[in-house]
């Protein structure tokens, strides 16, 4: 039996309380645009200046700049796949810009962004440099060495980098429950839609009123009616209109005081 299904945000029998949410297509297009713009000029400028040259050691001697070529995925990984890493990021690219238009979290237009701009940055190695088109190799160039110079990680670019950033943080988001189209699973529905009641408001469904017997008084309020708990109550038995003293509150304006004779009230 298949779910029932639920409009989505903006669609003919959505909630008209919950707004269309914006497209974050521009977003992934310039997360995108930015990294794969960085990853073609960085490689430019290593292949010009550092190519054929010993490499580059920056301050503290951990990070370096070479030149390098990797026939295979990022990092070096599977070099004699050079054909099939290629077909792959193809893959990638396509699914990424088909899955656009349904975008709808800025976050999630990040991580695609860092996925799709760091895969066309590669493959453009793949089908423009030597040796061949779909057979290229892709120009590694920052290389994390130990001050003597031994290779703590292979060697890799600012392409390799937006792959793994951008997968590492549409892992995150899925484990939290975040959906492209801007919601989070498993939220549950407000139980008070009108509002939390504070811990002063009034009676409402499952909250009591306050005891009868406890009404206020004083200038200006009415004076609790016969049976009321607290203030002077009538005396039992029809033989006059006598007051009997009761505990209560202290008497207010225009009302007896308890146990107190009125001259022509009563016996």
């Amino acid at each position: 039996m298949s779910p029932p299904h639920r409009p989505s945000p903006g669609q003919p029998g959505a909630s008209p309380e919950e707004p269309a949410r914006p497209r974050r297509t521009a977003v992934l297009v310039a997360t995108a645009a930015g990294l794969l713009a960085a990853d073609v000029l960085t490689k430019v400028a290593v292949v010009a200046e550092l190519m054929g040259r010993e490499p580059v050691r920056l301050p503290g001697h951990f990070l370096w700049l070479t030149h390098a070529r990797n026939p295979g995925a990022a990092f070096s990984f599977a070099e004699g796949a050079t054909v099939l890493f290629t077909a792959v990021a193809a893959i990638v690219v396509a699914v990424i810009v088909r899955t656009a238009t349904r975008l709808r979290s800025a976050a999630w237009a990040v991580s695609l962004g860092l996925v799709l701009g760091g895969a066309a940055g590669n493959l453009t190695d793949r089908l423009f440099r030597s040796p061949g088109p779909l057979r290229g190799h892709v120009v590694d160039w920052i290389s994390l060495r130990t001050p003597d110079g031994r290779m703590l990680f292979p060697i890799f670019n600012l392409a390799d980098s937006g792959i793994v950033c951008g997968g590492i943080l549409a892992v995150l988001l899925a484990m939290l429950g975040y959906e492209m189209d801007g919601t989070r699973a498993g939220r549950e529905p407000d139980p008070t839609p009108d509002g939390q009641r504070g811990p002063d408001a009034g009676p409402g469904p499952g909250r009591p009123g306050p005891p009868a017997g406890n009404a206020p008084s004083g200038p200006g309020l009415p004076a609790p009616g016969p049976g009321a708990g607290g203030g002077p109550r009538r005396a039992a038995g029809g033989a006059g209109d006598g007051y009997v003293s009761s505990p209560g509150p202290p008497a207010g304006p225009g009302r007896p005081v308890p146990g107190v004779h009125h001259p022509g009230v009563g016996p």
